[in-house]
């Protein structure tokens, strides 16, 4: 029971009920109504607007899936859905380009790393180029590097106008999207073999035969009030960017990436030249005080309670204390953030660098301390969550939809 009200009592108010408003939740909700017109879906959005969290804000970057294993999920979905997400842009004339990409090697020990992820992408069948310090300086006369890779298929574009493309599409084939408090979540009671009844802030409850938990950074919250244990822990990551002032904004053509650390699933501070304009540095990734923690100052202390409270927290923090230390330390001080960006642009100063608009990454840990680096999906009665969905979400999010839906099939058993 859930405040008097039992998912068994009353008419089915939709056939799949759709928690989140992001880009992979909406991409789920036009992916089940294209695998099956006539399915009744409803998409719960606790903001005003969709993509107002990690979708929005984002670099905008497409992926290319060279940076991840073969086997993966997420080379999986970021290799179909590089190429999918351009001919959709394509499509509805949503802002896009597919500009290719720079991974610069700064320093001799980066260079085998380097050399691996030439021959990943070989392995994805990416087109990947090698450049010496003379053909890097003609793709980025500025950027000054030992060696890099060219990968052609990397691009950018306005995933917030592919997610407001979404919405179109699966409103118009029947989806209803309910917001702000009509669309937050307050109790999930599911009874196996009987669908699922959800609450809303409003008081309005929703009856389904399916739940989909998409609500990213709130994901494992939404799994443990549906009566789920999931095995990871959201623990938020802000991602502090700058951006080059308009008069400096010829340093950089298009996107230049350092050599990632495998040990972490992070790509470290890179330079983006955005689908609109601007060039955005960064970004630092250091642990939010609050899921929604955009800024230092935003702490909520319950959420803050229940990661500290978390034994996967402190044996990340103490396995990887010292490459968190330097995030912090990019983060609270000016010259040290500069630094970072000099090993890629040595011409620019800190006062080329301006603030721009963080974004927060739901980042899946293990009670271990591990970092989940791949998508995590699990399943429990009439139930989906999405438990991580990293980077290249945004980039790989219609063939996840398409992914989720499938899942969502088979619960039901529809195939």
């Amino acid at each position: 029971m859930m405040g008097g009200v039992s998912s068994t009592s009353g008419r089915l108010d939709c056939d799949v009920l759709v928690i989140g408003a992001g880009i992979v939740g909406l991409s789920t909700a036009h992916a089940l109504t294209r695998r099956a017109p006539g399915t009744r879906v409803t998409v719960l959005e606790k903001e005003p607007g969709p993509a107002r969290h990690q979708t929005g804000r984002n670099s905008g970057v497409i992926h290319s899936g060279i940076y991840y294993p073969p086997g993966s999920l997420k080379a999986r979905f970021a290799l179909e859905g590089a190429a999918e997400m351009v001919k959709f842009c394509a499509e509805y004339g949503i802002p896009h380009q597919v500009t290719g990409k720079l991974i610069v090697a700064t320093e001799h020990r980066e260079l085998p790393r380097l050399h691996a992820l030439i021959q990943r992408g070989r392995q994805h069948g990416i087109p990947v180029r090698e450049l010496g310090p003379v053909q890097i300086a003609e793709h980025e006369p500025h950027v000054r590097g030992l060696a890099a890779i060219h990968v052609g298929t990397t691009g950018v574009c306005d995933f917030a106008a592919v997610t407001a493309q979404l919405a179109r599409l699966a409103r118009d084939a029947g989806t209803e999207t309910r917001y702000g408090a009509a669309g937050q979540v307050t109790a999930i009671d599911r009874r196996p073999g009987r669908g699922v009844a959800v609450r809303t802030a409003d008081g309005a409850v929703v009856r389904t035969r399916a739940l989909v938990n998409c609500a990213g950074l709130h994901c494992d919250s939404i799994a443990r009030l549906a009566g789920d244990a999931p095995q990871a822990r959201i623990l938020p990551f802000r991602g502090e960017y700058s951006e080059l002032a308009p008069e400096r904004e010829h340093l950089v053509r298009g996107l230049v990436y350092p050599v990632p650390d495998p040990a972490f699933p992070f790509l470290g501070v890179h330079l983006t030249r955005g689908v609109h304009g601007g060039v955005h540095v960064g970004p630092n990734a250091v642990p939010a005080l609050a899921r929604e923690g955009y800024a230092w100052p935003t702490v909520r202390p319950a959420e803050l309670a229940g990661l500290l409270t978390h034994p996967g927290t402190w044996r990340m923090a103490r396995r990887h204390w010292r490459y968190g230390a330097g995030e912090v330390r990019r983060s609270l001080s000016r010259p040290a953030f500069t630094a970072a960006v000099q090993r890629l642009l040595p011409e620019v100063t800190a006062a080329d660098l301006r603030p721009a608009p963080a974004g927060v990454r739901a980042q899946a840990v293990l009670r271990d301390g591990t970092l989940v680096d791949d998508f995590l999906l699990a399943e429990g009665p009439h139930t989906v969550h999405v438990l991580n969905a990293p980077s290249p979400a945004a980039t790989a999010s219609l063939p996840i939809g398409r992914e989720i839906a499938r899942r969502v099939a088979g619960a039901l058993g529809d195939g």
